[in-house]
């Protein structure tokens, strides 16, 4: 989708510049407008993916948003009324960049916007289904419960993100490590050893031989091949990050051996405890489901889950719709046609997600456990072997010396 570089002027008169997605300009400008800004420019985006150019902004870390929300939810429980509690909230804030928003948020506020209305003007910072949350806040009369839940489920995420986290570290600090030491011995090491063999004038084994020529090849065509490595990588890089780039690249991310299974466990429990969460706050199941999609990280999904809306819209059962998805367990149906018939349909998709959690936790320990020896096996040998072919060398000269 085209991206568009806003320059727009907010009700109380402060400049602002925004990258905004839109397919009709006109809409765009008109959307702006509606939402109280005076538009003074904008400009097409023409390689929004490559983020050095400032294109894009990074959204805002979670955790932070986490800090924010239960921070903003003790103060509104307490009675506190929306704009009052910012101002306590802002007073604690840190981040000049957050805090600014949130003054324009309480402004937006205090100037008659409802808190939804004023938390959307700043989707970079405030995800969909946190304005969903406040929304459904807004239209039972009980924001601190949607935040609570809200809270819960960012607690429950961020929490599986860590295990992720630590559940790789070691290996990438490990292939990093192999890595820079490769390159040290390759580009350093063996050339001044070849030297040294060729002043010798001994007969090298083929294994050194070998060496000597990748380590030649590497620093011979270094100058050219990382150049070239390094387009071809902001290649890749912007066409994964179009529409078509995306969806072959998350197609085929879950069709990996080993790890795909992770990635579609992962994001099934995502998109299960988001859709439980929506529900319970009362947002229609249509809708829910089309906010759900987006926590799926997965284009490929998302297209099979907008599908899955679209027949739920027509009057088809959820059930029925996440088994023509294919993508979900027996037990996993089971469960979600029990809770459709019960009426206890957010419990059971809680109950959904927590059985795919438990088994990505299974799955990843697992994986882990037979990664990591079986990685630093190869890297001992691959290491190892670069010291031998370096080495042998130097054994058969200590042989004719005697």
């Amino acid at each position: 989708m085209p991206v568009y570089r806003c320059k727009i002027a907010t009700p109380e008169g402060r400049i602002q510049n925004r990258d905004i997605e839109s397919l009709n300009p006109a809409v765009l400008k008109a959307d702006l407008e509606k939402q109280g800004y005076f538009v003074l420019g904008f400009r097409r985006r023409f390689f929004p993916s490559l983020r050095f150019l400032g294109a894009a902004k990074r959204p805002y870390p979670a955790h932070h948003l986490l800090s924010f929300n239960q921070e903003f939810h003790v103060l509104i429980r307490s009675g506190l009324p929306i704009v009052q509690a910012l101002e306590a909230v802002i007073e604690r804030t840190e981040q000049k960049r957050f805090r600014a928003v949130l003054e324009e948020v309480k402004n937006a506020i205090r100037s008659g916007a409802t808190s939804s209305e004023a938390f959307s003007r700043f989707p970079e910072f405030f995800p969909a289904l946190y304005l969903a949350s406040l929304q459904a806040g807004e239209r039972t009369g009980d924001l601190p419960v949607t935040l609570e839940r809200y809270i819960v489920y960012q607690k429950k995420m961020e929490g599986i993100r860590q295990e992720v986290k630590k559940a790789s570290f070691y290996p990438l600090m490990l292939l990093s490590a192999a890595l820079a030491t490769v390159v040290f011995l390759v580009l350093w090491v063996v050339p001044r050893l070849s030297l040294i063999f060729i002043d010798a004038k001994v007969q090298l084994p083929w294994a050194t031989r070998l060496l000597i020529a990748a380590a030649d090849a590497m620093t011979s065509w270094a100058v050219v091949a990382v150049p070239l490595l390094l387009a071809a990588v902001l290649g890749l890089k912007a066409f994964f990050r179009t529409d078509s780039g995306r969806l072959a690249l998350d197609a085929q991310k879950i069709r990996l051996p080993v790890l795909g299974e992770l990635f579609l466990g992962f994001s099934l429990g995502s998109f299960c405890r988001t859709l439980a969460t929506t529900l319970a706050g009362g947002i229609p199941i249509v809708q829910a489901m089309q906010m759900s999609a987006g926590t799926l990280g997965n284009r490929r999904l998302e297209r099979d889950f907008a599908a899955a809306a679209h027949q739920i819209k027509e009057g088809g059962s959820l059930v029925s719709a996440m088994e023509r998805c294919g993508f979900f367990s027996n037990l996993a149906l089971r469960l979600i046609s029990v809770g459709e018939k019960t009426g206890a349909l957010p419990e059971m998709l809680n109950n959904v997600a927590e059985y795919y959690e438990m088994e990505n936790s299974r799955r990843l320990e697992r994986f882990t456990s037979l990664f990591e020896p079986v990685l630093i096996l190869t890297v001992g040998i691959f290491i190892g072997g670069i010291i031998i072919a370096m080495y042998l060398p130097i054994f058969q000269l200590a042989g004719t010396a005697r």
